[in-house]
């Protein structure tokens, strides 16, 4: 199994064991569903009929998204203005992240970076966003979105912010 880890923080942000695909060789989508959660119960990723679903709700459980649940991520707020200056000097750190162990990796990042970041302003009221467990303002920013159908979310993680860590 492979956990990937924020190289700033250290954070884990996900695992292999969600569906994970490779947009534009500079972020990833995760694919997530929403989960119902009880103190107490073990989730061993069965997925409940609607009729229990209804009932764990009303006895006391939560619905939570699996991701945000999994690995223990922390929502924050940002306007618009607030997330440009948060993703420049993100972008600055990961960058010198690559300068020490990959430096061939930069001019590719650079490029993709921007038409990336460009996307998710463009769309920027669509997302929500998530922290890593530790709540470090200088970590990576998860973004939460929803498919087309408004209700299949998926979390957009830098693909450059993120080391591989095998369990």
């Amino acid at each position: 199994m492979l956990i990937y880890q924020d190289v700033i923080t250290g954070d884990e942000m996900v695992s292999d064991a969600f569906p994970l695909k490779e947009v534009n060789d500079i972020a990833y989508e995760v694919e997530c569903s929403m989960i119902i959660v009880k103190e107490g119960d073990v989730d061993i990723g069965a997925n409940p009929s609607a009729e229990e679903a209804e009932e764990a709700l009303e006895a006391g459980a939560s619905q939570v998204n699996n991701v945000v649940h999994s690995f223990r991520l922390q929502s924050t707020q940002f306007d618009k203005k607030s997330y440009l200056t948060y993703l420049k000097g993100y972008m600055k750190a990961v960058k010198a992240h690559l300068a020490a162990k990959n430096p061939e990796r930069i001019p590719a990042f650079e490029k993709g970076a921007q038409e990336f970041a460009k996307k998710i302003v463009g769309s920027f009221k669509d997302y929500e966003f998530y922290v890593g467990e530790s709540m470090n303002p200088e970590g990576m920013v998860a973004l939460l979105n929803y498919r087309e159908d408004g209700v299949t979310p998926y979390f957009t993680l830098w693909k450059d912010g993120l080391n591989e860590m095998k369990i």
